[in-house]
């Protein structure tokens, strides 16, 4: 499952259908497509919204409305026949790195992780984020919430953490990563943290992209397709060096 989440005041906007049913598969280097090949379902582009009306601003309720969105992609793949529920992994990219750490931080819904490019601590973007127009000392709770390195020690998931060593997105510097990884490594999580050498946010160099593609493979074939179904929760950690 692939998703990058995306704010809304207003359920109308939200709910509006968006793509074709006729557009062609185009592949790019952040593209999940790829394992379409190596015996995978992919869901691309899942559907994330995250809402707020009224005097409500979006992201109050975005733990919640995260983790409802993702059991309803999984529950609705189930019901297509496509999808194992024992055995699904969630990715993303940037704002979607952020959600994947969320996921496996707040539910027991996902195999394994891939976060690439993310922010994992709100306290280092204080003057806002995305659609997030409220700073760190107006909405505090909502930084510290949102904030997946404030519950790394609940992460128990598999979670590979991939970013270009010279990302220069404000919001997505490098020591995101390298903090969140310190914090997922002492308590003792299953972890990777992959840099990219030269890369920025995205990824350009032909040696990085598939050394890229080679990491993920490596770690769905191995926490995913080869685990077994028991849930995410109940399984013995391992150390990945």
């Amino acid at each position: 499952m692939e998703a990058y989440p995306v704010e809304f005041k207003d359920k109308k906007d939200a709910s509006q259908v968006k793509g074709s049913p006729y557009t062609f598969a185009r592949l790019n280097w952040g593209s999940p497509v790829y394992w379409v090949t190596q015996g995978y379902a992919v869901l691309q582009g899942t559907s994330i919204p995250i809402v707020g009306e009224g005097t409500k601003e979006p992201n109050d309720t975005y733990v919640e409305q995260l983790t409802a969105s993702a059991k309803a992609a999984i529950d609705e793949g189930q019901r297509l026949g496509v999808v194992d529920p024992k055995r699904v992994a969630v990715m993303g990219h940037s704002y979607g790195a952020f959600m994947t750490a969320n996921l496996l931080a707040h539910t027991n819904l996902f195999k394994a992780g891939i976060a690439r490019s993310g922010a994992y601590n709100r306290t280092l973007t204080p003057f806002g984020f995305q659609g997030e127009e409220r700073t760190y000392w107006q909405a505090p709770e909502v930084y510290n919430t949102m904030s997946p390195f404030n519950f790394a020690d609940k992460i128990k998931t598999p979670i590979l953490l991939i970013h270009g060593e010279a990302d220069n997105n404000s919001g997505t510097f490098p020591i995101q990563s390298e903090r969140f990884y310190n914090a997922l490594k002492g308590h003792g999580a299953t972890v990777r943290y992959v840099v990219l050498p030269a890369e920025s946010h995205g990824y350009a160099a032909r040696e990085s992209i598939m050394h890229m593609l080679w990491e993920m493979n490596i770690w769905l074939d191995t926490y995913v397709k080869k685990a077994s179904t028991t849930p995410a929760a109940e399984n013995t950690k391992a150390d990945v060096r």
